[in-house]
Order: structure tokens, then sequence, then C-alpha cells
């Protein structure tokens, strides 16, 4: 009797762990958009990377402003970013609001930003807003090869229509002012 309350006991928890840590469906398609979008940012395909934007964020921010704001920061010959080691984090099940789901996705990269051909003023002043942006202990100098490494936790607002295409809004505090004007309380997180 002991045997089988033991064995009906595991069967129960292994039950109840796997019902835990399966992932909701809509994981993989999220995942796939957002790593479609961090590789057009990689390998500098800013149109493409601007694509991938949730579209009512441009009445806040008009598309061409975005498109010349991600030009500036990855095509910059003075400061070349490298984006590596994308990982994912929770993803939260999607919420149907106004006929769109929305869904908070946490992802994690590391950034490798080459500053070397900055003057030593202008790296200091982006040294002190890396570290106010990412965190002391997440921006690491190289002195050897003239980069910061940066461990960037992040969080975007994944928005779809259908559940397979997957827009994006990066969550970051300096834009909640215009993030309120296009997102549901939901997707600001």
């Amino acid at each position: 009797m002991k045997i089988k309350s033991l064995l009906f006991l595991f069967v129960l928890l292994s039950l109840m762990t796997f019902a835990q840590t399966k992932a909701n469906p809509d994981d993989a398609a999220i995942k796939k958009s957002l790593t479609y979008f961090a590789n057009t940012i990689k390998t500098k395909q800013i149109d493409q990377a601007v694509n991938c934007i949730y579209p009512k964020f441009f009445t806040v921010i008009p598309k061409d402003q975005m498109t010349q704001l991600m030009n500036m920061t990855y095509n910059n010959p003075f400061m070349k970013i490298d984006l590596q080691n994308l990982q994912f984090g929770n993803i939260e099940k999607p919420e149907l609001i106004n006929g769109e789901y929305f869904s908070i996705a946490h992802y994690i990269f590391t950034m490798k930003c080459n500053m070397s051909s900055l003057n030593d003023e202008m790296k200091k002043q982006l040294s002190t807003m890396l570290t106010k942006r990412y965190g002391k202990n997440n921006v690491k100098y190289l002195p050897k090869e003239g980069v910061y490494l940066i461990n960037a936790t992040m969080k975007a607002c994944a928005v779809s229509k259908d559940r397979k295409s997957w827009k994006f809004v990066v969550l970051e505090k300096e834009y909640k002012p215009q993030l309120v004007k296009v997102l549901p309380k939901k997707g600001i997180g």
C-alpha cells in the first residue's frame, strides 16, 4: 500500500511539475520574431529592424526618426556595437486587448561596444551613461581590446493580431511617456 501511495504521489508531483514548466504555445513564435529583430540589428539591416517595431509606436516617434536613431546607434563608424548571446527569460502568456495580443518578453544579450576611436572625454561620458543605464555590475571595460562588454537585461512588449507574426516595442524607462500613448497598461508592464 505504501508503494502505491508513493507511486501515486510521484506521478502527481511529476504531472504538476510538467504542467508548470510547459511553455505556452506562443513562446516559439515570439522567440522567433524577437530573434529575427535582434539579428537584423546585429547585421546592420536597420530598415528590416524598424519593420519589426510595433507600427502604432510610430505615431509618437516617427518611423524615419526611429530609423535615423537606430542608424546613428548601430551604424556609427565611431562606435561599433555587436550584439551577442541572445537568451530568453520569461515570456508572459499573451493577453487579447482590443483585437491585439500583448505579451511581455524578457531577454538578455551581451553587447560589445568598441569605442577606441573616441576621445577620452567622450569615452568617459559614454561609460557613465552605460553604467547608469545597465548598472555598474553589468558594464565591464576591457582595456586591451578597448571595448565595453555590457550584459543587457531587457524587456519588450510583443504585439500580434494573429499570434504568429509579432512586432515589438522595447520597454525602457525613458520612453514611458510615449509608451503609455500606444500600449495598454498590460503592455507597459
